[in-house]
This record gives structure tokens, C-alpha cells and sequence, in this order.
């Protein structure tokens, strides 16, 4: 090899490294988007309930933080995991940085607290919709413990496993969690 050419791998992996986490960023930003215009419909939000109780307003500030988290877990997604959420283009890599150091689901409970954010704002805590919620948490926990991790474990072995061991699948961490070296 010459020297331009091992030169040119860095580059080569960095721009990869840079058009997955476009890629992640977009289909993050489609998904959201589309949970955004069909899930409000669906429950019937309108802006104009939100002015009842002006108090309401202070869930923007967890909603904003739980969807920052989850825009924040689809970036690792693809900047280090080399993949997207979708699972027709999963990360390559097992993701352990950033959310993923203190729970493994960050993008789940982020995406949960900004919707909760949005339904205390909204007002719709009826006990229906709180049905709705809780059949909703349970099928993407079914989710998760049935595909996911079993998909997790037999793609990444030995360090799914570790990291199974040391991260909570819903509780957080006090303490972000380091792969030992």
C-alpha cells in the first residue's frame, strides 16, 4: 500500500461514520415526525385545551428534555453503532455510550417522558387514555424483552451479555456504566 491509500481509510471510515448517523438522524426524525402528526389526531391534542390550566405548560420542560434525550440515543445510533433504529438497518456495533451508560432503553423512556410531557400539557389524564398508555408500555416492553434482546444477544454474544448484566432495561444508573478494559 502507499501512503495516500492507508491515508485514505481514516477518511473512508469517517465519512461512513458520518452517512450513518445522517441516515440514523433522518429515519430518528421521520419516526418522531410521523408519531408527531398521527398521534396527536389520534388523541384528539388541540392547542387551545392546553390554555385551561396555564400550569400545564411546565411539562414542556420534561417533554423537551425526554425527546432530546431520544434524538441524542439516535445520533449514538448511528455515529458510533453505525446503524439506525429501524430494525431493517441496525447498528453494526453494540451501542454503550452516552443514555446507554446508565439504561438500556434510553430512547424508549426519553420518547415515553416527552409524550407524557406533551399529555400533562394537553390535559388528557382520563383513566381510558391511561389504559391506552399502560397497553402501549406493555406491548413495547413485550417488544423489547421478546425481539430486541434476544436479537441483541445473538448479534453482539459476550458483551450484550456484560452490558445486560451491569445496565438496568428501564431503571437508570446512578452511575453511567464503563465496559471494563
Amino acid at each position: 500500500m502507499t501512503g495516500g491509500q492507508s491515508g485514505s481509510a481514516p477518511a473512508v471510515a469517517r465519512a461512513e461514520r458520518w452517512l450513518t448517523t445522517v441516515v440514523a438522524l433522518v429515519v430518528g426524525m421521520a419516526f418522531l415526525g410521523l408519531w408527531f402528526w398521527l398521534l396527536p389526531r389520534w388523541l384528539g391534542l388541540r392547542v387551545e385545551t392546553a390554555g385551561v390550566a396555564r400550569w400545564r405548560w411546565l411539562a414542556l420542560v420534561p417533554s423537551g428534555l425526554g425527546f432530546a434525550v431520544a434524538l441524542r440515543c439516535i445520533w449514538d445510533f448511528g455515529w458510533t453503532g453505525l446503524g439506525t433504529p429501524a430494525p431493517v438497518a441496525p447498528p453494526q456495533r453494540l451501542v454503550v455510550v452516552g443514555f446507554y451508560r446508565y439504561v438500556r432503553n434510553p430512547m424508549y423512556v426519553g420518547f415515553a417522558t416527552g409524550w407524557i410531557g406533551l399529555w400533562v400539557v394537553f390535559g388528557h389524564a382520563d383513566p381510558g387514555m391511561i389504559a391506552a398508555v399502560a397497553a402501549v408500555a406493555l406491548g413495547v416492553h413485550l417488544f423489547v424483552v421478546f425481539y430486541e434482546e434476544p436479537t441483541l444477544r445473538d448479534k453482539f454474544g459476550a458483551d450484550n451479555t456484560d452490558y445486560c448484566r451491569n445496565v438496568h432495561r428501564w431503571w437508570p444508573r446512578a452511575r453511567g456504566w464503563d465496559k471494563p478494559q
